[in-house]
């Protein structure tokens, strides 16, 4: 187990090479973690060459059955496990923090969150718990079979959970994962804006794991168009993209579930197939349940759009952030090349 405490990547993400998604100002770390009340912890577990997985915890404050947050899921398509769906689509709140992890290590996680969570303050009377734990299959990478999250690498990601700059690429969830042709993991982004004349942040964290092809800035980008060596990948039918969306904003259940949409709609400027074995989901919360009305439906349109461009630029930072990998039967996956990227932008458009 590597600790929790991860360092961001010293590779460029996408705002450092001049890829500027929108037109929307980032928040000042361009990450979830803008969004005030919102801590992000990880823990990486590897075990070369055939381990490369771990666990990611977005921890909203102060979370608790006692005091849910308003949240709406949405499925782009559903062949994955996202343990608590049913009861969040239901109730339309968020109980306990969101995990992601491998997809053989889901139960596990969630069962480690449900002790975590039993020993909270105010939780000594809690006989029913709603765990959110999404998934995806880092099994190209990694012996998924192993199972290796355990109780203890669940602990270490939510107690070392927090604010300030978000690592990403390959680590926690994301260690395993691979998008588009490339290394991938997770990546986040933010964007502030206006609406009904207030400011607010939303901001966005992904677990990249899907099929596609690259599409960056409008451009068509391939490991083989980069020059890189092609491996066969994983099967054009797996893959999945676990999306978490927070903001500031006072909204409710119905809305954050519109929210939810234009984040797994967003996956698709960025190249995803939306393949049949893929699993694409998003779950947006707001950390203020309790601050007046919510916004009004017509005024959401900004809101909208800036998850757009928040959801696209964590994927590009998913890309950037990772390393090339060689794991479980040698199998590699690698690196999108900042360079290369660039002067692929700066090329000619193909006709």
């Amino acid at each position: 187990m590597e600790s929790s405490a991860h360092p961001r990547s010293a590779r460029p993400r996408a705002r450092d090479l001049g890829i500027v998604v929108g037109e929307f100002a980032p928040g000042p770390l361009d990450a979830i973690t803008d969004v005030p009340g919102v801590r992000v912890g990880h823990t990486t577990v590897r075990l070369p060459p055939d381990v490369h997985s771990g666990v990611t915890a977005v921890v909203p404050d102060a979370i608790g059955p006692h005091a849910p947050l308003p949240a709406g899921v949405f499925t782009g398509n559903g062949y994955g496990k996202l343990i608590g769906t049913t009861q969040l689509t239901e109730l339309g709140s968020l109980e306990t923090p969101v995990l992601l992890t491998s997809t053989l290590s889901a139960f596990r996680v969630a069962d480690a969150l449900v002790g975590w969570m039993l020993e909270r303050p105010g939780c000594s009377d809690v006989q029913s718990l709603n765990p959110v734990v999404g998934e995806c299959n880092d099994g190209y990478l990694s012996d998924i079979r192993a199972r290796p999250v355990r109780e203890e690498h669940v602990r270490a990601a939510l107690d070392s959970a927090s604010g300030g700059p978000v690592a990403e690429g390959c680590v926690g969830a994301g260690t395993g994962t691979g998008a588009l042709g490339f290394k991938a993991g997770i990546g986040t982004s933010s964007r502030t804006t206006d609406l009904g004349g207030r400011p607010y942040t939303v901001g966005a964290l992904v677990q990249a794991n899907f099929g596609g092809t690259l599409r960056v800035l409008g451009r068509t980008i391939t490991p083989r168009s980069l020059g890189l060596s092609s491996t066969p990948g994983p099967a054009a039918e797996t893959g999945s993209c676990m999306i978490v969306v927070a903001t500031d904003a006072p909204l409710d259940a119905r809305r954050l579930t519109r929210v939810a949409r234009r984040a797994v709609f967003a996956l698709a400027r960025v190249g995803a197939a939306y393949s049949h074995g893929s699993g694409d989901y998003a779950l947006a919360f707001t950390t203020r349940p309790d601050s007046g009305a919510p916004v009004p439906d017509a005024d959401l349109s900004p809101l909208f759009a800036a998850v757009l461009d928040a959801v696209e630029e964590a994927v590009l930072n998913s890309l950037l952030a990772a390393t090339t990998t060689t794991g479980h039967a040698g199998h590699t996956l690698p690196a999108l090349p900042a360079h290369r990227l660039l002067e692929a932008l700066a090329g000619p458009q193909p006709s």
